[in-house]
Protein backbone atom coordinates (compact mmCIF):
# COMPACT_ATOMS: atom_id res chain seq x y z
CA UNK A 1 0.00 0.00 0.00
CA UNK A 2 1.73 3.11 -1.40
CA UNK A 3 -1.03 5.67 0.26
CA UNK A 4 -2.67 5.71 3.51
CA UNK A 5 -4.96 8.53 1.68
CA UNK A 6 -6.31 9.32 -1.76
CA UNK A 7 -8.32 12.11 -2.87
CA UNK A 8 -8.73 12.03 -6.25
CA UNK A 9 -10.30 14.47 -8.61
CA UNK A 10 -11.85 16.54 -6.11
CA UNK A 11 -14.60 19.21 -6.81
CA UNK A 12 -16.30 21.73 -4.44
CA UNK A 13 -18.25 24.27 -6.05
CA UNK A 14 -19.84 26.70 -3.72
CA UNK A 15 -22.52 29.69 -4.99
CA UNK A 16 -19.95 31.47 -7.68
CA UNK A 17 -16.72 29.90 -6.37
CA UNK A 18 -15.09 26.53 -7.15
CA UNK A 19 -13.69 26.41 -3.87
CA UNK A 20 -11.66 22.96 -5.14
CA UNK A 21 -11.67 22.52 -9.07
CA UNK A 22 -10.39 18.97 -9.65
CA UNK A 23 -7.54 18.30 -7.21
CA UNK A 24 -5.96 15.19 -6.08
CA UNK A 25 -3.95 14.93 -2.94
CA UNK A 26 -2.14 11.64 -1.81
CA UNK A 27 -0.81 11.63 1.59
CA UNK A 28 1.55 8.22 2.44
CA UNK A 29 1.81 6.70 5.92
CA UNK A 30 4.07 8.04 8.56
CA UNK A 31 4.80 10.93 6.98
CA UNK A 32 3.84 14.72 7.65
CA UNK A 33 2.27 16.41 4.86
CA UNK A 34 1.97 20.35 4.19
CA UNK A 35 -0.93 21.86 2.67
CA UNK A 36 0.06 24.94 1.66
CA UNK A 37 -2.13 27.74 -0.26
CA UNK A 38 -2.95 31.39 0.11
CA UNK A 39 -6.14 32.46 2.36
CA UNK A 40 -9.02 31.27 0.09
CA UNK A 41 -7.09 28.63 -2.17
CA UNK A 42 -9.82 25.77 -0.49
CA UNK A 43 -7.05 24.13 2.01
CA UNK A 44 -9.93 23.87 4.60
CA UNK A 45 -12.52 22.93 2.13
CA UNK A 46 -10.70 20.18 0.62
CA UNK A 47 -9.91 18.74 4.54
CA UNK A 48 -13.26 19.68 5.25
CA UNK A 49 -14.87 16.81 2.97
CA UNK A 50 -12.10 14.40 4.12
CA UNK A 51 -13.50 14.75 7.48
CA UNK A 52 -17.14 14.87 6.94
CA UNK A 53 -18.14 18.61 7.47
CA UNK A 54 -18.26 18.81 3.00
CA UNK A 55 -19.58 16.31 0.80
CA UNK A 56 -17.67 16.75 -2.75
CA UNK A 57 -19.49 17.47 -6.01
CA UNK A 58 -17.12 15.26 -8.11
CA UNK A 59 -14.12 12.50 -7.06
CA UNK A 60 -13.20 9.94 -4.85
CA UNK A 61 -11.70 9.29 -1.52
CA UNK A 62 -9.91 6.43 0.04
CA UNK A 63 -8.43 5.22 3.15
CA UNK A 64 -5.56 2.81 2.92
CA UNK A 65 -6.67 1.88 -0.71
CA UNK A 66 -10.36 1.75 -0.16
CA UNK A 67 -12.94 3.67 -1.32
CA UNK A 68 -15.22 5.15 1.45
CA UNK A 69 -17.68 7.20 1.71
CA UNK A 70 -16.88 10.25 4.80
CA UNK A 71 -20.47 11.14 5.53
CA UNK A 72 -20.20 13.31 8.58
CA UNK A 73 -17.34 13.57 11.40
CA UNK A 74 -18.49 10.64 13.32
CA UNK A 75 -17.64 8.68 10.09
CA UNK A 76 -13.95 10.46 9.96
CA UNK A 77 -13.83 9.46 13.71
CA UNK A 78 -14.53 5.90 12.82
CA UNK A 79 -12.15 5.73 10.62
CA UNK A 80 -9.42 7.01 12.43
CA UNK A 81 -9.41 10.11 11.28
CA UNK A 82 -8.97 13.24 13.65
CA UNK A 83 -9.21 17.25 13.26
CA UNK A 84 -7.52 19.82 14.90
CA UNK A 85 -9.42 23.17 14.41
CA UNK A 86 -7.95 26.08 14.13
CA UNK A 87 -10.48 27.74 16.92
CA UNK A 88 -10.36 25.20 19.21
CA UNK A 89 -14.16 22.96 20.39
CA UNK A 90 -14.10 23.08 23.88
CA UNK A 91 -16.09 23.17 26.31
CA UNK A 92 -14.59 26.38 28.80
CA UNK A 93 -15.64 25.23 32.29
CA UNK A 94 -15.46 21.54 31.89
CA UNK A 95 -11.93 19.84 32.90
CA UNK A 96 -9.45 18.27 30.10
CA UNK A 97 -10.84 14.47 30.80
CA UNK A 98 -14.67 15.46 30.49
CA UNK A 99 -13.70 17.50 27.28
CA UNK A 100 -11.87 14.49 26.03
CA UNK A 101 -14.38 12.10 26.82
CA UNK A 102 -17.54 14.16 25.16
CA UNK A 103 -19.56 12.20 22.71
CA UNK A 104 -18.11 8.85 23.84
CA UNK A 105 -17.96 8.01 27.40
CA UNK A 106 -17.12 5.05 29.42
CA UNK A 107 -20.08 4.32 32.41
CA UNK A 108 -19.96 1.99 35.09
CA UNK A 109 -23.83 1.35 35.58
CA UNK A 110 -25.14 4.96 34.53
CA UNK A 111 -22.39 6.52 36.01
CA UNK A 112 -19.80 8.24 33.56
CA UNK A 113 -16.61 6.63 34.52
CA UNK A 114 -14.36 9.72 34.73
CA UNK A 115 -11.53 7.95 36.51
CA UNK A 116 -10.92 5.47 34.41
CA UNK A 117 -10.75 7.39 31.44
CA UNK A 118 -8.30 9.95 33.56
CA UNK A 119 -5.81 6.92 33.79
CA UNK A 120 -5.85 6.04 30.35
CA UNK A 121 -5.38 9.96 29.31
CA UNK A 122 -2.67 10.41 32.06
CA UNK A 123 -1.01 7.09 29.93
CA UNK A 124 -1.34 8.94 26.36
CA UNK A 125 -0.09 11.85 27.66
CA UNK A 126 3.27 10.34 29.00
CA UNK A 127 3.27 8.50 25.86
CA UNK A 128 3.13 11.28 23.44
CA UNK A 129 5.04 13.87 25.46
CA UNK A 130 1.70 15.89 26.14
CA UNK A 131 1.95 16.51 29.53
CA UNK A 132 -1.42 17.18 30.26
CA UNK A 133 -3.04 17.14 33.21
CA UNK A 134 -6.61 15.19 33.21
CA UNK A 135 -7.96 17.12 36.35
CA UNK A 136 -7.26 20.93 35.14
CA UNK A 137 -10.39 22.98 34.08
CA UNK A 138 -9.62 24.32 30.27
CA UNK A 139 -11.17 28.19 31.04
CA UNK A 140 -7.18 27.85 33.66
CA UNK A 141 -4.69 26.59 31.34
CA UNK A 142 -3.08 28.00 28.34
CA UNK A 143 -4.19 27.89 24.80
CA UNK A 144 -0.91 25.75 24.11
CA UNK A 145 -2.43 23.29 26.27
CA UNK A 146 -5.76 23.45 25.26
CA UNK A 147 -4.73 22.77 21.58
CA UNK A 148 -2.52 19.35 23.28
CA UNK A 149 -6.33 18.43 24.41
CA UNK A 150 -7.88 18.36 21.06
CA UNK A 151 -4.77 16.27 20.58
CA UNK A 152 -5.51 14.34 22.74
CA UNK A 153 -9.37 13.88 21.91
CA UNK A 154 -7.87 12.46 18.80
CA UNK A 155 -5.41 10.01 20.08
CA UNK A 156 -8.35 9.49 22.72
CA UNK A 157 -10.31 8.10 19.77
CA UNK A 158 -7.44 6.39 18.31
CA UNK A 159 -6.85 8.36 14.89
CA UNK A 160 -4.20 7.30 12.88
CA UNK A 161 -4.29 10.56 10.09
CA UNK A 162 -4.31 13.65 12.19
CA UNK A 163 -5.29 17.27 10.54
CA UNK A 164 -4.11 20.48 12.07
CA UNK A 165 -5.74 23.10 10.76
CA UNK A 166 -3.13 26.32 11.41
CA UNK A 167 -2.17 25.04 14.56
CA UNK A 168 0.41 27.86 15.23
CA UNK A 169 -1.54 30.84 14.65
CA UNK A 170 -2.33 31.16 18.58
CA UNK A 171 1.49 29.86 20.11
CA UNK A 172 4.51 31.61 21.21
CA UNK A 173 7.94 30.71 20.18
CA UNK A 174 8.22 28.27 22.20
CA UNK A 175 4.95 25.99 22.29
CA UNK A 176 5.42 26.26 18.23
CA UNK A 177 8.70 24.46 18.85
CA UNK A 178 6.87 21.65 21.74
CA UNK A 179 4.11 21.35 19.15
CA UNK A 180 7.02 20.28 16.78
CA UNK A 181 8.36 17.50 19.22
CA UNK A 182 4.94 16.63 19.60
CA UNK A 183 3.79 16.29 16.14
CA UNK A 184 7.57 13.96 15.75
CA UNK A 185 6.64 11.92 18.62
CA UNK A 186 2.83 11.21 16.50
CA UNK A 187 4.59 9.94 13.58
CA UNK A 188 7.25 7.91 14.74
CA UNK A 189 4.28 6.04 16.71
CA UNK A 190 2.65 5.42 13.23
CA UNK A 191 0.40 8.37 12.95
CA UNK A 192 0.29 10.14 9.63
CA UNK A 193 -0.14 13.87 9.76
CA UNK A 194 -1.67 16.56 7.82
CA UNK A 195 -0.97 20.54 8.61
CA UNK A 196 -2.90 22.53 6.87
CA UNK A 197 -0.52 26.29 6.71
CA UNK A 198 0.87 29.50 5.11
CA UNK A 199 3.47 29.82 7.19
CA UNK A 200 6.42 28.54 4.50
CA UNK A 201 9.44 28.48 7.87
CA UNK A 202 7.21 26.02 9.45
CA UNK A 203 7.00 23.64 6.52
CA UNK A 204 10.58 23.96 6.05
CA UNK A 205 11.27 22.27 9.30
CA UNK A 206 8.57 20.05 9.82
CA UNK A 207 6.65 18.86 6.75
CA UNK A 208 8.70 15.80 4.31
CA UNK A 209 6.16 16.40 2.12
CA UNK A 210 4.46 19.64 0.33
CA UNK A 211 1.04 20.34 -2.12
CA UNK A 212 0.22 23.46 -2.96
CA UNK A 213 -3.22 24.99 -4.16
CA UNK A 214 -4.24 28.18 -6.14
CA UNK A 215 -7.28 29.26 -6.53
CA UNK A 216 -8.83 26.14 -6.04
CA UNK A 217 -6.31 24.32 -8.40
CA UNK A 218 -3.64 22.08 -7.88
CA UNK A 219 -0.19 23.45 -8.19
CA UNK A 220 1.88 20.32 -7.26
CA UNK A 221 3.85 18.28 -4.77
CA UNK A 222 7.38 18.72 -3.85
CA UNK A 223 9.79 17.37 -1.11
CA UNK A 224 10.22 19.84 0.99
CA UNK A 225 14.14 18.57 2.03
CA UNK A 226 14.99 19.90 -1.79
CA UNK A 227 12.92 22.96 -2.30
CA UNK A 228 13.61 26.67 -0.98
CA UNK A 229 10.97 28.71 0.37
CA UNK A 230 11.10 31.38 -1.76
CA UNK A 231 10.13 28.15 -4.16
CA UNK A 232 6.95 27.42 -1.74
CA UNK A 233 6.16 31.00 -1.87
CA UNK A 234 6.43 31.62 -5.67
CA UNK A 235 4.45 28.71 -6.17
CA UNK A 236 1.54 29.38 -3.81
CA UNK A 237 0.75 32.91 -5.01
CA UNK A 238 1.96 32.63 -8.33
CA UNK A 239 5.23 35.47 -8.72
CA UNK A 240 8.56 35.95 -6.55
CA UNK A 241 8.03 36.73 -3.63
CA UNK A 242 10.52 39.29 -0.90
CA UNK A 243 10.69 38.31 2.11
CA UNK A 244 13.36 41.24 3.73
CA UNK A 245 11.58 44.55 3.77
CA UNK A 246 13.79 47.14 2.41
CA UNK A 247 13.97 50.37 4.61
CA UNK A 248 16.28 53.33 5.04
CA UNK A 249 18.59 53.49 7.64
CA UNK A 250 17.28 54.33 11.21
CA UNK A 251 16.82 58.15 12.00
CA UNK A 252 14.37 58.75 14.66
CA UNK A 253 13.07 62.43 14.78
CA UNK A 254 11.00 63.79 17.79
CA UNK A 255 8.57 61.92 19.57
CA UNK A 256 5.36 61.37 18.52
CA UNK A 257 3.69 59.11 21.28
CA UNK A 258 4.07 59.46 24.74
CA UNK A 259 2.58 56.65 26.78
CA UNK A 260 3.82 57.58 30.76
CA UNK A 261 2.81 55.07 33.53
CA UNK A 262 -0.13 54.07 32.35
CA UNK A 263 -2.89 51.30 33.82
CA UNK A 264 -5.96 50.28 32.33
CA UNK A 265 -8.15 47.42 33.64
CA UNK A 266 -9.22 44.53 31.48
CA UNK A 267 -12.65 43.10 30.79
CA UNK A 268 -12.37 41.11 34.64
CA UNK A 269 -12.17 44.53 35.89
CA UNK A 270 -8.73 43.38 37.06
CA UNK A 271 -5.01 45.67 36.10
CA UNK A 272 -4.50 44.16 32.61
CA UNK A 273 -1.80 46.98 32.04
CA UNK A 274 0.04 48.23 34.94
CA UNK A 275 2.28 51.39 35.06
CA UNK A 276 3.64 50.86 31.14
CA UNK A 277 5.49 54.00 29.58
CA UNK A 278 6.62 53.66 26.12
CA UNK A 279 7.52 56.54 23.55
CA UNK A 280 7.38 56.17 19.60
CA UNK A 281 9.35 59.08 17.57
CA UNK A 282 9.17 60.41 13.79
CA UNK A 283 10.44 57.96 11.55
CA UNK A 284 10.40 54.55 13.72
CA UNK A 285 8.77 51.81 13.71
CA UNK A 286 7.83 50.59 17.64
CA UNK A 287 7.30 46.67 18.05
CA UNK A 288 5.15 45.61 20.61
CA UNK A 289 5.75 42.01 20.44
CA UNK A 290 3.70 39.33 23.38
CA UNK A 291 1.80 36.16 24.00
CA UNK A 292 -2.02 37.26 23.36
CA UNK A 293 -3.86 38.43 26.52
CA UNK A 294 -0.59 40.22 28.11
CA UNK A 295 -1.97 43.47 27.78
CA UNK A 296 -1.46 44.70 24.10
CA UNK A 297 -5.62 45.32 24.10
CA UNK A 298 -5.64 47.77 26.79
CA UNK A 299 -2.28 49.35 25.62
CA UNK A 300 -3.91 49.97 22.01
CA UNK A 301 -7.90 51.04 23.28
CA UNK A 302 -6.49 53.32 26.19
CA UNK A 303 -4.52 55.28 23.62
CA UNK A 304 -7.49 55.06 20.60
CA UNK A 305 -9.51 56.12 23.09
CA UNK A 306 -11.99 52.98 23.78
CA UNK A 307 -11.42 52.34 27.01
CA UNK A 308 -10.47 54.60 29.88
CA UNK A 309 -6.89 54.65 31.38
CA UNK A 310 -7.01 54.45 35.21
CA UNK A 311 -4.10 56.19 35.64
CA UNK A 312 -1.13 57.20 33.77
CA UNK A 313 -1.27 59.88 30.53
CA UNK A 314 -0.83 59.63 26.91
CA UNK A 315 0.21 62.42 25.01
CA UNK A 316 0.34 62.48 20.98
CA UNK A 317 2.83 65.43 20.07
CA UNK A 318 2.46 67.58 23.34
CA UNK A 319 -1.25 67.36 23.50
CA UNK A 320 -2.30 65.50 26.49
CA UNK A 321 -4.97 63.10 25.09
CA UNK A 322 -5.67 60.51 28.01
CA UNK A 323 -9.61 61.93 27.80
CA UNK A 324 -9.88 62.79 24.49
CA UNK A 325 -12.88 61.63 22.55
CA UNK A 326 -12.40 59.37 20.16
CA UNK A 327 -13.00 61.85 17.16
CA UNK A 328 -11.03 64.08 18.59
CA UNK A 329 -7.79 61.62 18.48
CA UNK A 330 -8.29 60.69 14.90
CA UNK A 331 -8.71 64.78 14.27
CA UNK A 332 -5.03 64.88 16.01
CA UNK A 333 -3.39 63.13 13.36
CA UNK A 334 -3.96 59.61 14.96
CA UNK A 335 -4.80 56.47 13.02
CA UNK A 336 -5.18 53.14 13.74
CA UNK A 337 -5.94 49.11 11.93
CA UNK A 338 -7.27 47.70 14.51
CA UNK A 339 -6.80 43.52 15.04
CA UNK A 340 -10.12 42.27 14.31
CA UNK A 341 -11.04 43.80 10.83
CA UNK A 342 -14.44 42.56 11.02
CA UNK A 343 -15.50 43.47 14.32
CA UNK A 344 -13.62 46.94 14.25
CA UNK A 345 -12.56 47.61 10.95
CA UNK A 346 -15.31 47.90 8.13
CA UNK A 347 -18.99 47.60 8.53
CA UNK A 348 -19.81 44.54 6.33
CA UNK A 349 -23.09 45.08 4.97
CA UNK A 350 -21.83 48.67 4.06
CA UNK A 351 -20.05 49.39 0.65
CA UNK A 352 -16.42 49.61 0.32
CA UNK A 353 -17.15 53.48 -0.27
CA UNK A 354 -18.95 54.27 2.49
CA UNK A 355 -16.64 51.94 4.71
CA UNK A 356 -13.37 54.72 3.22
CA UNK A 357 -15.11 57.96 4.53
CA UNK A 358 -16.07 56.21 8.06
CA UNK A 359 -13.87 58.61 9.73
CA UNK A 360 -14.09 61.64 7.42
CA UNK A 361 -17.79 61.87 6.64
CA UNK A 362 -18.53 64.99 8.36
CA UNK A 363 -16.02 66.94 6.53
CA UNK A 364 -15.74 68.77 3.83
CA UNK A 365 -15.63 67.42 0.33
CA UNK A 366 -17.54 64.50 1.37
CA UNK A 367 -20.12 66.33 3.11
CA UNK A 368 -21.69 70.03 2.91
CA UNK A 369 -24.13 71.22 5.52
CA UNK A 370 -25.14 67.55 6.49
CA UNK A 371 -25.43 66.27 2.79
CA UNK A 372 -23.21 63.50 1.35
CA UNK A 373 -21.72 64.32 -1.35
CA UNK A 374 -22.18 61.15 -3.30
CA UNK A 375 -19.65 62.07 -6.31
CA UNK A 376 -16.83 63.26 -3.98
CA UNK A 377 -17.00 59.73 -1.83
CA UNK A 378 -16.99 57.37 -5.16
CA UNK A 379 -14.17 59.37 -6.40
CA UNK A 380 -12.10 58.90 -3.36
CA UNK A 381 -12.83 55.70 -2.78
CA UNK A 382 -12.24 54.40 -6.29
CA UNK A 383 -8.46 56.70 -5.77
CA UNK A 384 -7.79 54.47 -2.33
CA UNK A 385 -8.79 51.24 -4.14
CA UNK A 386 -6.30 52.18 -7.00
CA UNK A 387 -3.65 53.23 -4.67
CA UNK A 388 -4.15 49.67 -2.79
CA UNK A 389 -4.67 47.44 -5.02
CA UNK A 390 -7.92 46.67 -3.64
CA UNK A 391 -9.72 44.21 -5.92
CA UNK A 392 -13.33 43.97 -5.69
CA UNK A 393 -15.75 42.89 -7.84
CA UNK A 394 -18.19 45.97 -8.60
CA UNK A 395 -15.48 48.39 -7.28
CA UNK A 396 -16.23 51.23 -4.77
CA UNK A 397 -19.75 50.16 -4.50
CA UNK A 398 -19.22 46.53 -3.80
CA UNK A 399 -19.89 45.20 -0.20
CA UNK A 400 -17.53 45.23 2.07
CA UNK A 401 -18.45 41.23 3.09
CA UNK A 402 -18.08 39.95 -0.73
CA UNK A 403 -14.21 41.06 -0.74
CA UNK A 404 -11.32 38.63 0.64
CA UNK A 405 -9.63 38.70 3.70
CA UNK A 406 -6.34 40.28 2.01
CA UNK A 407 -8.54 42.92 0.19
CA UNK A 408 -10.53 43.48 3.16
CA UNK A 409 -7.21 44.20 5.11
CA UNK A 410 -6.03 46.50 2.61
CA UNK A 411 -8.96 48.78 2.04
CA UNK A 412 -8.22 49.57 6.01
CA UNK A 413 -4.84 49.81 5.21
CA UNK A 414 -5.50 52.34 2.35
CA UNK A 415 -8.30 54.05 4.57
CA UNK A 416 -5.70 54.91 7.45
CA UNK A 417 -3.09 55.86 5.81
CA UNK A 418 -4.84 57.93 3.51
CA UNK A 419 -5.43 60.48 6.12
CA UNK A 420 -1.96 60.96 6.47
CA UNK A 421 -1.38 60.36 9.71
CA UNK A 422 1.23 61.73 11.92
CA UNK A 423 0.79 57.90 13.91
CA UNK A 424 0.31 55.15 12.76
CA UNK A 425 -0.87 52.36 15.35
CA UNK A 426 -1.20 48.54 13.42
CA UNK A 427 -2.53 45.76 15.45
CA UNK A 428 -1.88 41.97 13.81
CA UNK A 429 -2.06 44.11 10.16
CA UNK A 430 -1.16 40.89 8.74
CA UNK A 431 -3.37 38.54 10.35
CA UNK A 432 -4.68 35.55 8.71
CA UNK A 433 -3.05 37.03 4.91
CA UNK A 434 -1.13 34.83 2.81
CA UNK A 435 2.86 36.05 2.21
CA UNK A 436 1.29 38.13 -1.31
CA UNK A 437 -0.66 40.15 1.06
CA UNK A 438 1.86 40.29 3.73
CA UNK A 439 4.65 41.66 1.51
CA UNK A 440 2.63 44.44 0.23
CA UNK A 441 1.12 45.80 3.80
CA UNK A 442 4.58 45.59 5.12
CA UNK A 443 5.63 47.41 2.06
CA UNK A 444 3.16 50.03 3.05
CA UNK A 445 3.90 50.36 7.00
CA UNK A 446 7.71 50.77 5.98
CA UNK A 447 6.55 53.56 3.77
CA UNK A 448 4.84 55.69 6.74
CA UNK A 449 8.04 55.12 8.48
CA UNK A 450 10.45 56.43 5.95
CA UNK A 451 8.08 59.48 5.22
CA UNK A 452 8.82 60.54 8.94
CA UNK A 453 5.23 58.93 10.09
CA UNK A 454 5.61 57.29 14.39
CA UNK A 455 4.26 53.86 13.46
CA UNK A 456 3.24 51.48 16.40
CA UNK A 457 3.04 47.64 15.52
CA UNK A 458 1.40 45.48 17.47
CA UNK A 459 1.81 42.02 16.44
CA UNK A 460 1.51 37.97 17.77
CA UNK A 461 4.16 37.05 15.08
CA UNK A 462 7.71 37.14 15.66
CA UNK A 463 9.14 37.19 12.46
CA UNK A 464 6.53 40.44 11.88
CA UNK A 465 7.91 41.99 14.84
CA UNK A 466 11.51 41.78 14.13
CA UNK A 467 11.36 42.20 10.43
CA UNK A 468 9.69 45.38 10.60
CA UNK A 469 10.36 47.21 13.83
CA UNK A 470 13.51 49.06 14.72
CA UNK A 471 12.96 48.72 18.73
CA UNK A 472 10.51 46.15 20.45
CA UNK A 473 9.26 47.03 23.67
CA UNK A 474 8.25 43.33 25.11
CA UNK A 475 4.62 42.82 26.83
CA UNK A 476 4.06 40.33 29.65
CA UNK A 477 1.36 40.02 31.91
CA UNK A 478 0.69 43.81 31.53
CA UNK A 479 3.71 45.10 32.52
CA UNK A 480 6.75 46.34 30.24
CA UNK A 481 9.83 43.60 30.29
CA UNK A 482 11.95 45.76 28.30
CA UNK A 483 12.96 47.42 25.26
CA UNK A 484 15.88 46.44 22.48
CA UNK A 485 17.00 47.52 19.24
CA UNK A 486 15.96 45.14 16.58
CA UNK A 487 18.97 44.83 15.26
CA UNK A 488 20.61 43.84 18.62
CA UNK A 489 18.33 40.81 19.35
CA UNK A 490 16.78 37.86 17.96
CA UNK A 491 13.83 35.31 18.07
CA UNK A 492 15.40 33.55 21.15
CA UNK A 493 15.54 36.44 23.21
CA UNK A 494 12.41 38.36 22.58
CA UNK A 495 10.67 34.75 23.10
CA UNK A 496 12.24 34.23 25.93
CA UNK A 497 11.14 37.96 27.96
CA UNK A 498 7.23 37.54 26.35
CA UNK A 499 7.80 34.26 28.50
CA UNK A 500 8.93 36.74 31.33
CA UNK A 501 12.14 35.92 31.84
CA UNK A 502 14.35 38.96 31.95
CA UNK A 503 17.14 40.39 29.44
CA UNK A 504 20.55 39.11 31.00
CA UNK A 505 18.91 36.67 33.29
CA UNK A 506 19.82 32.90 33.75
CA UNK A 507 17.31 30.41 32.56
Amino acid sequence: MDYIVEMLNIRKEFPGVVANDDITFRVKPGEIHALLGENGAGKSTLMSILFGLYKSDRGVVKLRGKEVNIANPNIANELGIGMVHQHFKLVHNFTVTENIILGMEMKKGIVVDLKSAAVRIKELSEKYGLNVDPYAKIEDISVGMQQRVEIMKMLYRNADILIFDEPTSVLTPQEIKDLMKIMRSLVTEGKSIILITHKLKEIKEIADRCTVIRRGKLIGTVDVASTTEEKLAEMMVGREVNFRVSKKAWEPGEVVLRVENLSVLNNQRVMGLKEFSLEVRSGEIVGVAGVEGNGQVELVEAITGMRKAESGRIFLKDTDITNMSVRDRIRSSMAYIPEDRHKHGLILDYTVEDNMIMKVYYQEPFSNKGLLNKDAIHRYAEKVMDEFDVRAGHGATSIARSLSGGNQQKAIVGREIGHDPELLIAVQPTRGLDVGAIEYIHRRIVEQRDKGKAVLLVSLELDEILNLSDRIAIIYNGELMGIVNANDTDENEVGLMMAGVKRGVAV
